[in-house]
């Protein structure tokens, strides 16, 4: 149904407050929200892939020291998102250099980034000065991650490498999509990554590793063209992907809105029920995206939807909350056997969890609306369902 604005809103108190981080393990896992067996159920096989062991840490719990240690997955995937500060700036703030020095202490088997790892889209900058932000970049985040042997998985965000396009149908932001190729096909900046397809990288792509198949998809702007659509079908109909054990999608725009002043069009993913039918398809498990600048572990349909926070500049609030604007980071543990996943999230300013049951039941945006994750079509009461 059509939406005005004071439907744009966002039901259950939010009551604030974080949790207590090291002693209180016990409690806060249960904060964790995973679509997982109960308790009672006889956890299921950790199985290996066909290309690589058992992680010998599976079930153990591992953290920086100091902070909450969630119990390790078969696969372990630190995410994070929209790291830049200003247009132009070659330097980050001090949560960015905070998470790129933590991340090697939860021992993950891979980093996923949803986009706007610099602060480009300005035509008032230079070619140098694009450059030297992609210098900064490397500096600060990507030659750590190489330095620690974590592949980095990232989706180009509007910042980066806008897909916008002019009334002609070009790239408004060209010198900007140019300029990002040639950093990523630098072999210098080798992301470590099992490519399946890299035709089009760092556009869009497909890898493996641990048994997953990653499809990253062009989201930096909100309309995803007609050929890049047929790639995506064709790569999730792919062999590589269906006999994957779980599928993840990346992009950079979120299909439905989550956060303040990002509630419009634009802002949002154009089609978002034609692109959520098509992952739902080929058995997507989670779709992550970042852009929003606030963390929301929601769900729709069979689909899981990770709205990454930001580290960097401008957190957002979550659509009518007063709730205060978190940078965030988040631990995803898989479990192969059962399909399922854990997130464990941290406020990244002051290390201390972010508690799942603290967010909005229900996001309503302008084209569309979220669950979060632990909560059911079947659950909701009739003033949520009033508003769909």
């Amino acid at each position: 149904m059509s939406l005005n604005r004071r439907q744009f809103l966002v039901l259950s108190g939010l009551t604030g407050g974080f949790g207590v981080a090291v002693l209180m393990q016990r409690t806060f896992a249960k904060s964790a929200i995973q679509r997982s067996p109960a308790p009672s159920q006889s956890p299921p096989p950790k199985l290996a892939t066909p290309t690589q062991p058992a992680n010998a840490n599976v079930g153990k719990a591992i953290a920086p020291q100091g902070m909450f240690a969630p119990p390790r997955g078969d696969v372990r995937i630190a995410v994070i998102s929209d790291l830049n500060s200003q247009y132009g700036s070659t330097d980050y703030e001090a949560e960015v250099d905070k998470a790129i020095a933590l991340i090697p202490a939860w021992q993950p088997d891979l980093v996923l980034c949803g986009g706007d790892m610099v602060a480009g889209q300005s035509q008032s900058l230079s070619d140098g000065e694009v450059q030297a932000m992609w210098a900064a970049f490397d500096r600060h985040i990507g030659a750590s991650l190489r330095k620690a042997k974590l592949p980095y998985g990232f989706t180009v965000g509007n910042h980066d490498a806008s897909a916008a396009l002019s009334s002609g149908g070009t790239f408004l932001f060209q010198r900007d999509r140019n300029l990002a190729a040639a950093h990523w096909n630098n072999p210098k900046h080798n992301p470590g990554l099992q490519f399946v397809d890299r035709g089009k990288f760092p556009f869009y792509y497909t890898f493996q590793q641990n048994g997953i198949f990653y499809l990253v998809w062009d989201a930096s702007s909100a309309t995803i063209r007609a050929d890049q659509l047929a790639w995506v079908e064709k790569s999730l109909a792919s062999p590589a992907a269906q006999k994957a054990k779980l599928r993840i999608a990346i992009g950079h725009l979120p299909l439905y809105a989550v956060a303040v002043r990002r509630d419009r069009l634009g802002e949002i993913l154009d089609q978002p029920d034609k692109l959520r039918s098509l992952l739902e398809k080929y058995r997507v498990h989670t779709y992550i995206s970042g852009h929003h600048h606030a963390y929301y572990p929601g769900h729709r349909g069979k689909l899981e939807l990770l709205h990454a926070g930001a580290i960097g500049a401008g957190p957002r609030r979550l659509l009518n909350s007063d709730r205060p604007p978190q940078k965030t980071l988040t631990i995803v543990d898989v479990k192969l056997g059962s399909a399922s996943t854990t997130y464990t999230t941290y406020d990244m300013t002051t290390l201390q969890l972010v508690k799942h049951q603290d967010l909005p039941r229900i996001i309503v945006g302008p084209n569309g609306w979220v669950l979060r994750r632990d909560v059911q079509e079947a659950d909701m009461t009739p003033e949520e369902r009033s508003l769909i």
